[in-house]
């Protein structure tokens, strides 16, 4: 009885040892399983990263290249700075006029200098009489256009800021108005002082050609001669 009872437990415990071992063997299989998929996942990533890095390489310029691309954006730059000098600077044999002491600009291409007077300086707020203290700058002036620009055309220019005119609206209406009326009095007093009336036209502009944002800049008078 005790002979059979050994071998039932025997049996019993070597039938529970190899289910114990399948169990675990399965558990095993499961963890490898996953630890599988999970490195199988990591590896399609990384792959996918450096399929990502290899095209960006690809696509990216090497040192050649680079220093060939600065070396082109430093000639087009000295190009650029080049034609800028030119714009300031007049051509070759050729001479731009001015007058010593005075605002001017000379377009070469055109042929025009512009003598720019500050409105301020020629004319008190709304009104169009020519002060005392601008006659030196316009007899100066007068004496350029009798001299160095004699028998040339001239235009006298008036220009006014955007200021709606107030105290004088009655008399000039607009800054149009107003700007005509300082162009012909400066064109009055240059003929006064010796320049041919048939030599010179008067344009009012109002605040319609401004220089900028700087009001004091956009009152002022330009007399452009023509000098081709």
């Amino acid at each position: 009885m005790e002979k059979l009872n050994y071998k039932f437990v025997k049996s019993i415990v070597c039938a529970g040892c190899v289910m114990a071992l399948a169990l675990a063997s399965t558990g095993c299989q499961n963890a490898l399983h996953d630890e599988n998929k999970r490195l199988v996942v990591q590896n399609r990533e990384l792959q996918d990263r450096l399929g990502a890095a290899e095209g960006e390489l690809g696509n990216r310029p090497d040192a050649s290249q680079v220093s060939a691309m600065q070396s082109g954006l430093s000639e087009r730059d000295a190009k650029i700075a080049e034609l800028e000098k030119q714009l300031r600077t007049p051509t070759a044999g050729t001479n731009a006029p001015g007058i010593d002491g005075i605002e001017t600009e000379f377009n070469n291409a055109s042929g025009e200098l512009t003598v720019r007077v500050p409105g301020d300086v020629v004319f008190d707020p709304g009104v169009a009489t020519v002060k005392q203290g601008a006659r030196a700058t316009l007899d100066k002036i007068a004496a350029e256009l009798e001299g160095q620009f004699n028998n040339k055309v001239v235009r006298v220019e008036g220009h006014t800021d955007s200021d709606p005119l107030v105290r004088t609206r009655a008399q000039w209406t607009d800054n149009r108005g107003l700007s005509a009326a300082r162009a012909l009095a400066v064109a009055r007093y240059l003929e006064s002082r010796g320049v041919d009336a048939k030599r010179i036209s008067v344009v009012g502009h109002g605040q319609f050609s401004p220089r900028g944002n700087d009001k004091s800049k956009n009152r002022r008078v330009e007399i452009v001669v023509v000098t081709r």
